[in-house]
């Protein structure tokens, strides 16, 4: 049972992760290896207790062979990189490995490096070992997510994927030198069932990850990487028509700049970025802003057993910094399961068959991470707008909620409702511009009415108290705002979150616009709204605050079906 592990580049960046990830194990012992005996010591120090681990010096340019004979391990993790420019001998140690009789896995992320790997299985087979390369995000994650999504089809015809990094992630230089090696080259991929090419960083697209009931990310610019997935999943895959794979970073400012420099490669005025990957080191974990949230989507179209066309999507949302560690989690997964004597068959493969969704969702249950699926099928009569949105999340919903959102038909709803203006003077200007109703005493209360009428696509509320009225059109957000609710109020429109938590449905600004131009986002209005079910009844609290006004109004009661 292999428990005795070498990590190259284990005081890197993926290395480190994973170093600290596999650290509570007190059955492993692994060494944290590198160029630098004192970097490697100091980080061993900061490890939490329980896997026995000691720092090493470990040159991979030198005699790979004699360093690995003379510590004698069971299993040696590469975490260097970059895997695209490893030289005139890129599998340098993976020869050395099976020269020595020892496991070999690594992060690789190059596609011609992962895919070569198969040159070794017949080696690797008769020395009893086994050798996966690519254990990673790209394509490990993304197999088992395609193999999950690809249940109940007959045929799967289109594979597309992305991962949206934090800004505050932290990139290494290897994971740089890597993007600057491709950007703007031919890599290769499937278009239209055949071989085909395309260019790192010059082809895009926008995506917006949203698993159903939770905040979701921003819709966000993915360009194309160069990713083993390209290559690997085509031949999991043999009726695959189309398949795109990409990354979204952010500032999107300082990614289009990068876009902008591909093409520079890709028309031939530069030979290459990778003289550049020292600025870029430094540009991008230096000039970062935004929300400290990561994500990543896979999307596969394909036949249903009855013939009907599907597209289902996958989506991942991870919170503050565990995101950084998903790239690491595959070799987790694997480490724990050979701890357990499940060790993989032997020889040398991409390790895109080596985990199941299951095993993944395992680790992401211990941390903020979140996903969910959603699903298109083609002849299916259009949803109301909120079932749309909030996808599998809707089943969550009370039944009070999901009869006033089901957007059938037209409804009318009665009840009453407590309201509260603000005292400024501007909040009472606003208020009146708008109809929302005038405050009522603490202990008293204003009939409510609201009509809910579809309009093809969208619904028109009216929400009308006592004798005052206003009226707002709903409808599913489409470009930048796809998978949020929009919400228009004559001149002002606002794209809102629904994020299903604690019992409640909550309303969350993510955009506004001022006749159609978009408008800065700390100017947006704030404020605890939601809705939720008071036994039979819909309650709401409805709360409408402005940046250096305050509180616009509040009102919060309780609505019943008016029955025909």
């Amino acid at each position: 049972m292999p428990n005795k592990i070498l990590i190259l580049g284990g005081y890197g960046v993926f290395g480190g992760r994973l170093c600290e990830l596999l650290a509570p194990e007190k059955n492993l012992s692994f060494y944290v290896a590198g160029r630098s005996l004192a970097k490697a010591d100091a980080f061993c120090a900061l490890l939490p207790p329980g896997a026995h681990r000691q720092a090493l010096e470990f040159d991979r340019d030198a005699d790979t062979v004699a360093q690995l004979l003379k510590i004698r391990v069971d299993l040696v993790i590469d975490a260097t990189g970059p895997f695209q420019s490893y030289g005139v001998d890129p599998y340098k140690v993976v020869k050395a490995c099976l020269t020595c009789g020892v496991n070999y896995m690594d992060f690789a992320d190059g596609a011609e490096f992962v895919k070569g790997i198969h040159a070794f299985d017949a080696e690797a087979k008769s020395k009893n070992v086994f050798v996966l390369s690519g254990v990673s995000s790209f394509p490990v994650l993304t197999a088992a997510v395609v193999r999950f999504l690809a249940r109940g089809l007959s045929q799967v015809t289109s594979i597309r994927g992305g991962i949206a990094p934090s800004p505050f992630a932290g990139v290494g230089q290897n994971v740089i030198r890597a993007i600057a090696a491709y950007a703007g080259q031919k890599i290769r991929l499937t278009r239209s069932g055949v071989q085909a090419y395309g260019y790192a960083l010059t082809e895009t697209c926008r995506y917006t990850i949203a698993p159903p009931g939770h905040l979701p990310l921003a819709n966000i610019r993915f360009s194309l990487v160069d990713v083993p997935d390209l290559q690997v999943l085509p031949e999991l895959w043999p009726g695959l028509q189309h398949i795109w794979m990409g990354a979204g970073p952010v500032p999107e400012v300082l990614h289009r700049l990068l876009n902008l420099m591909a093409w520079l490669v890709r028309l031939r005025l530069v030979s290459s970025l990778t003289p550049f990957a020292p600025l870029f080191f430094q540009v991008i974990n230096r000039l970062r802003w935004g929300e400290h949230r990561g994500g990543m989507f896979v999307e596969v179209a394909g036949e249903l057993l009855n013939g009907r066309q599907t597209v289902r999507s996958w989506h991942l949302l991870a919170e503050g910094s565990d995101g950084p560690y998903i790239p690491c989690m595959a070799l987790q997964a694997l480490v724990l399961q050979i701890t357990r004597g499940q060790t993989p068959p032997h020889g040398a493969r991409p390790a895109s068959g080596g985990l199941e969704l299951d095993d993944y969702e395992a680790l992401f249950a211990k941390r903020t991470i979140y996903t969910g699926q959603r699903q298109t099928i083609e002849g299916d009569a259009p949803d109301s707008v909120f079932k749309t949105l909030l996808g599998t999340a809707w089943h969550d919903l009370p039944p009070p909620l999901q009869r006033l959102h089901d957007g059938r038909d037209i409804q009318r709803w009665s009840g009453s409702a407590n309201v509260e203006r603000g005292t400024h003077w501007l909040a009472h200007a606003i208020a009146n511009v708008f109809g929302f109703p005038a405050s009522t005493d603490a202990q008293l209360t204003v009939p409510i009415q609201v009509d809910i009428t579809p309009d093809t696509s969208n619904e028109i509320w009216t929400r009308t108290f006592g004798k005052r009225s206003f009226h707002s059109t709903l409808c599913a957000g489409k470009g930048h705002y796809e998978r949020l609710l929009t919400e228009r109020f004559g001149p002002l429109t606002f794209a809102l979150a629904l994020v299903w938590t604690d019992g409640k449905l909550h309303y969350k600004v993510r955009n506004w616009q001022l006749l159609g131009v978009p408008m800065p986002n700390w100017l947006a209005p704030s404020g605890n709204t939601y809705e939720s079910a008071g036994g039979e009844r819909f309650c709401f609290h409805i709360e409408i605050r402005l940046p250096l006004v305050g509180l616009i109004v509040k009102y919060v009661g309780w609505l019943e079906p008016v029955k025909a």
